[in-house]
């Protein structure tokens, strides 16, 4: 530890103290201490020159009157010297002869308490010079009493020693209130300079942060808790660029992830944010089609403060645009070889059950042929699940419905009939305890695929020897059709993505093209319905579609 460090002797905190000199930081107000000090004294030396001169008195007025010169000069050279330029102890001249010039005059008129001058010196002295100006001020006015009393040889009373004991205690409490002073002055100093250290970290951290925010590629927007933006990036400004306004100052269309359907101006992310929502990955399309279009996916964090309370929100988006065009051509790209291989496919279809028909044909080509024409369905089911995938929005889907009442217990039911030599297969029960009557408006086709593909799924997945549970409920307005396995489950990183197109959760029996449950959610989607799913690893799935209870008003089934 250095000797600055420790206040040790020959540091300049440790000089101050030991001479009472004032910290280098107060060096800039000697000169007007001074000035200030010395002027008090003469002003109110002058005005008892000035009674002196005009009234009786009864002392030595020679004696008096140089005393009073002896401050007005001592006052006028204070006026002139650059007290700021020499060391701080030359500055205690002043008081002192001040004190020999009060003396003067007290001696010139011995009966009077012109003594009471000697105040002025002392506080000066006591206040300014620390310890060794209160004692030289104890010194000085204790030895001037008893010299003058020697001299005048008067009867030694209590009253001899009122006036230096007034001003001895003056003195000290002037010298504690300038240490106090001092302190509080130290304390202000370190504090401020706390503050400055703090506020020059916290600049540098700001600083960084916003270099940091500046130099990625995604759109960050701090919101405080009022909706008002604090702080926003670069990146922000340009994904954004020539799609927030048009040039006459309207606002550039905005529309959902299908690119098509308007998005109104409230479900705004920025307009979700500031309601207090949270959300994840909204697709927002900026620009009409056709033109330049801006596709970005936006995310909402809601903040909260030390206390619990809501701080806001930062907004995060990120341009997508290349990855969802690049998805728009591979489907159409696959809807179109889909679309070409659907004729050859119905066209071997139709020509197998010709040739298994035949009664020429031979049992065990027919056995062959019935393999062909099963993978040939399949592969023409494939087709079908990929065409329908590849939709560029649900919308197409609500276009080919034609809902009408329908009774869900009996789908479902029908569904199970379907599936159970291949439950039976691998020992699997399905229970259908659960079947309530549940009327449904929805399209009996559309509908029977969405259960198909619960079931099949329920069976694929679950254990060889467990059960596949199928319920169906109504309240008279909703209607809930239940698929629930006690298979493998789903963990939570596929649960995330397990609607996605072409997504495939992993398992045993990871199979499939991965479209049936984006088909599903769709389909489900264009009832005006919603498809839930509850999971937990190794204990099994539980998937719940809501569909309505009734069509629309003035509608019949």
């Amino acid at each position: 530890m250095t000797a600055a460090k420790r206040g040790e002797p020959g540091t300049p905190a440790a000089r101050s103290r030991m001479t009472g000199a004032m910290p280098d930081g107060a060096d800039r107000t000697r000169g007007r201490t001074a000035t200030l000090n010395q002027l008090l004294l003469a002003a109110v030396v002058f005005v008892l020159g000035v009674l002196v001169a005009v009234g009786p008195f009864g002392g030595e007025p020679v004696l008096f009157f140089l005393g009073v010169v002896l401050v007005i000069a001592v006052t006028a050279v204070t006026l002139v010297v650059p007290w700021n330029s020499l060391p701080y102890g030359w500055v205690a001249i002043v008081p002192a002869i001040d004190i020999v010039a009060i003396t003067l005059m007290q001696i010139a008129a011995p009966d009077t308490v012109l003594g009471l001058l000697w105040i002025f010196p002392a506080t000066w002295l006591a206040g300014g010079f620390g310890l060794l100006g209160l004692f030289g001020v104890i010194v000085a006015i204790a030895g001037i009493v008893s010299v003058l009393t020697a001299l005048s040889a008067t009867e030694v009373t209590y009253r001899t020693f009122l006036l230096p004991l007034v001003i001895i205690a003056v003195a000290v409490t002037s010298h504690l209130n300038a240490r106090r002073s001092d302190a509080q002055r130290m304390l202000l100093a370190k504090q401020s300079q706390l503050l400055a250290s703090v506020l020059a970290r916290t600049r540098r951290q700001e600083q960084v942060v916003t270099e940091v925010l500046d130099a990625v590629d995604f759109g960050v927007v701090r919101m405080g808790a009022s909706g008002r933006v604090a702080v926003t990036n670069e990146a922000h400004g340009r994904l954004l660029q020539g799609f927030e306004s048009d040039h006459d100052g309207t606002q550039v269309p905005a529309f959902r992830d299908d690119g098509t359907s308007p998005l109104p101006p409230d479900e705004l992310p920025l307009e979700r944010a500031r309601r207090g929502e949270a959300f994840d990955d909204q697709v927002v399309w900026f620009g009409p089609e056709p033109g330049p279009r801006r596709a970005l996916t936006i995310t909402a964090r809601r903040l909260t403060d030390s206390d619990g309370g809501d701080a806001g929100a930062v907004v995060v988006s990120r341009d997508v645009t290349t990855e969802l065009n690049a998805l728009r051509a591979r489907d159409d790209l696959v809807a179109s070889v889909s679309h070409e291989l659907r004729t050859p496919l119905t066209s071997i279809l139709g020509y197998l059950d010709l040739a298994i028909e035949d009664p020429d044909t031979p049992d065990a080509v027919r056995a062959s042929l019935d393999v062909a024409e099963r993978n040939a369905e399949r592969l023409l089911r494939i087709v079908a699940d990929i065409l329908a995938a590849s939709s560029s929005s649900p919308s197409s889907v609500e276009a080919s419905l034609a809902p009408q009442l329908l009774d869900a217990r009996d789908l479902v039911r029908a569904a199970t009939a379907d599936a159970l030599p291949r439950a039976a297969a691998r020992a699997i029960i399905i229970d259908e305890t659960g079947l309530e009557p549940a009327t449904a408006w929805a399209d009996p086709l559309r509908l029977r695929q969405v259960v198909d593909n619960l079931v099949s799924n329920a069976i694929a997945y679950n254990k060889d020897g467990g059960t596949v549970f199928v319920g169906t409920t109504t309240d008279g307005t909703s209607s809930w059709i239940l698929v629930r396995d006690t298979g493998v489950g789903i963990s939570d990183a596929d649960r995330s993505r397990l609607f996605q197109r072409y997504y495939k959760a992993g398992g045993e029996r990871r199979s499939g093209t991965g479209l049936g449950l984006a088909i599903t959610r769709d389909i489900v989607r264009a009832h005006g319905g919603e498809l839930a799913l509850h999971s937990a690893p190794g204990v099994g799935s539980t998937f719940i579609v809501k569909l309505p209870a009734n069509g629309p008003e003035g509608e019949e089934g």
